[in-house]
C-alpha cells in the first residue's frame, strides 16, 4: 500500500517525527447494498489514519456498532480532528484569526482528540 511505504520511507530518512500524515475522506460507504448490488455514501461512520508528527502509534480510537452504520464510542466530528491536526503542528486548536472585516475567526471549534497525541 502506498501510504505504508510513506511512512516506511518517512522512517527511514529520520523524518516521520517531524512529518504529520494525514489519510482520510469525507465519507464511508453504506453498511448493506443498495438496490443496485453496490453501496452508496455514508457520512456517519468511516476510518481515518493520523502517522508521525507526534501521534501515538497503535491507537485505535472509537468503534462503530455490529453493521458498521453509526459510531458506537469515540465519535469524532471534523472539528475534532481538525483541533488534533492544529494542537499536533503547534498551533493552539482555540486561536483565533482575523477576516478582511476585522471579524475574529476560530481556527477550530472542536476537542484535541487526547487519545491519538
Amino acid at each position: 500500500m502506498i501510504v505504508s511505504a510513506l511512512i516506511e520511507d518517512l522512517s527511514a530518512r529520520g523524518l516521520l517525527d517531524e512529518t504529520l500524515v494525514v489519510w482520510t475522506g469525507e465519507f464511508g460507504r453504506t453498511p448493506r447494498h443498495n438496490g443496485n448490488a453496490a453501496r452508496d455514501h455514508w457520512g456517519s461512520v468511516f476510518s481515518q489514519a493520523l502517522a508521525g508528527g507526534g501521534v501515538r502509534a497503535g491507537v485505535v480510537h472509537g468503534a462503530s456498532d455490529r453493521i458498521g452504520a453509526y459510531p458506537r464510542e469515540g465519535n469524532v466530528r471534523p472539528q475534532d480532528l481538525n483541533a488534533t491536526i492544529f494542537h499536533l503542528l503547534g498551533i493552539a486548536p482555540d486561536t483565533e484569526v482575523h477576516g478582511t472585516l476585522g471579524r475574529p475567526i476560530a481556527v477550530s471549534r472542536g476537542r484535541v482528540i487526547g487519545q491519538v497525541v
